[in-house]
């Protein structure tokens, strides 16, 4: 196999594996050799991923939990190193979508919970996640954050600032531990036809394909992205082939940013 799309005995870690983003990248990294620690607070969804890759022959371990919380994070890393000996990547992905509104109606709950999963469960996660792969001296993190992360959101801040946030997060750990040989990325799709963009608060009529042409009516593609497009992204990112990509914010939108 290519050496950019080898990831024979890699030991890759991702959270909010259930659906959208993690699980197609889950799905993506076994079929290129790499074993795997999954994790999601959707036990359902997760034992679903789980079983789709066992039933291919993959390695997978998971284990539910919430990202927000510290215990969860150390825990995973301590089921990589304790199954597999080591962890190679790690995919901060899980994330949650707003209540749309205006910010003069921002609410502390919502800001509060959007912090706490969408940035906080990245720094946490990143937190042991870098102590391993410093000491290995090698590794690679891609955190996802959003087109939100990049410019203003109107009708959802609080998601905008904790994207923000992520960003900020992924600049600062990708100084701190590039001399230790470990990579710190992100990714920054716009709107793309997963789960949290199907959501009540998107399309409260049922009407999709009229939800999805609005969303990408200012887009140049005039369309909003399909999942395989973003994680197509996220394994050249993670490539063991791409070793001095560190610190960026990689948009994946459409030609958004050129505008």
């Amino acid at each position: 196999m290519d050496v950019l799309l080898d990831f024979s005995n890699k030991v890759a870690l991702i959270t909010g594996a259930a659906s959208g983003f993690g699980e197609a990248l889950a799905y993506a990294l076994s079929e290129r050799g790499a074993r795997l620690v999954l994790a999601d607070y959707n036990a359902e969804g997760l034992q679903q991923t789980v079983s789709q890759i066992e039933g291919k022959g993959g390695e997978v371990v998971s284990l539910v939990g919430d990202v927000s919380e510290e215990a969860h994070a150390e825990a995973l890393v301590k089921l990589a190193v304790e199954r597999f000996g080591k962890l190679d990547i790690a995919v901060n992905n899980a994330g949650i979508a707003p209540t749309l509104g205006p910010m003069v109606q921002l609410d502390a709950k919502t800001l509060d919970h959007q912090f706490s999963v969408n940035a906080k469960g990245v720094a946490l996660g990143m937190k042991h996640q870098m102590r391993v792969m410093a000491a290995q001296k090698d590794g690679a993190i891609l955190n996802v954050s959003s087109m939100a992360g990049l410019g203003g959101t109107p009708m959802g801040s609080s998601y905008g600032a904790a994207k923000h946030a992520v960003i900020g997060l992924t600049k600062t750990a990708a100084v701190e531990v590039g001399s230790m040989n470990v990579r710190v990325n992100a990714i920054c799709p716009f709107f793309t036809a997963t789960p949290m963009v199907d959501n009540p608060h998107l399309n409260p009529n049922g009407d999709l394909e009229e939800v999805n042409r609005n969303l990408a009516r200012g887009c140049p593609m005039k369309r909003i992205a399909r999942v395989e497009e973003i994680v197509n992204v996220m394994v050249m990112m993670l490539s063991p082939g791409n070793t001095y990509m560190n610190g960026i914010a990689v948009p994946v939108d459409g030609g958004m940013a050129a505008m």
